[in-house]
């Protein structure tokens, strides 16, 4: 889908020689690596805690946003980012029946993965893609995932001997497009001099968080405590703050 929707056509045999291939090779390793983090997260600690770290990483190409590159840091600006992450916390608890307490191993490990992606991200957008390669930079990025994920996942079928089936092929679709999407309108997004990676970062993630507490709340019937109420309160009030800083 990238390679069709490109600006720039690039033959797939030359992708290699691209700036931005290692970049794209090492975020395609991340993307998968994570995926396996975040479900065994889920697994060990729960659900909550799995959506907590994940999305708490935020603060971390944020805090690469201000120092590495020099972004403005206001009164207001600090204020919304604060409490965009108790938002994000609050948003995202949930009062589980059976609370797991397994090893902090795996939440930490999605907390540094997750928020390096995001960081890696920006750094290879500043530096290596150019506005023309951005769709086929992240349709690089997701077949890279893809192969490694398929190795991963027929090395387990051999060691199990489970069926590998269509099945896993559709959910992967799934969940891919989407996410290439997501990549794509990030990345046009950090193009934009007026808009600094802080500031995008926090109200993109603050807004998923926002949106998928709804979702979840309109279409799933998902308990919508206390907690999660003054959350999404927090978060537009967040983001608001972040936005006219």
């Amino acid at each position: 889908m990238g390679f069709l929707l490109a600006e720039r056509q690039i033959p797939i045999l030359e992708i290699y020689l691209e700036p931005w291939f290692p970049g794209a090779l090492v975020l395609g390793a991340l993307f998968i690596a994570i995926f396996f983090v975040m479900a065994m997260t889920a697994q060990k600690n729960g659900v909550s805690v799995t959506s907590i770290a994940g999305k708490m990483s935020v603060v971390v190409p944020i805090l690469f946003g201000i120092f590495l590159y020099n972004e403005s840091v206001t009164f207001f600006k600090i204020l919304g980012i604060v409490i965009a992450l108790i938002a994000v916390y609050l948003s995202s608890v949930k009062e589980e029946k059976q609370e797991k307490n397994g090893s902090l191993l795996f939440p930490i490990l999605l907390f540094i993965g997750s928020g390096t992606i995001d960081t890696l991200l920006k750094y290879v957008q500043v530096n290596y893609v150019a506005d023309a390669d951005v769709s086929v930079f992240s349709g690089s990025l997701f077949g890279i995932a893809a192969i490694f994920g398929f190795l991963i996942l027929t090395i387990k079928t051999i060691k199990k001997r489970e069926a590998f089936g269509l099945k896993n092929v559709l959910a992967g679709i799934v969940l891919g497009v989407p996410n290439y999407y997501s990549i794509v309108f990030l990345m046009k997004a950090l193009q934009n001099k007026n808009i600094e990676s802080s500031t995008l970062f926090t109200v993109n993630n603050v807004a998923i968080v926002i949106v998928s507490t709804l979702v979840g709340l309109l279409f799933f019937k998902e308990k919508f405590s206390l907690k999660n109420k003054i959350g999404v309160i927090l978060a537009i009030l967040g983001i608001v703050l972040v936005t006219i800083a």
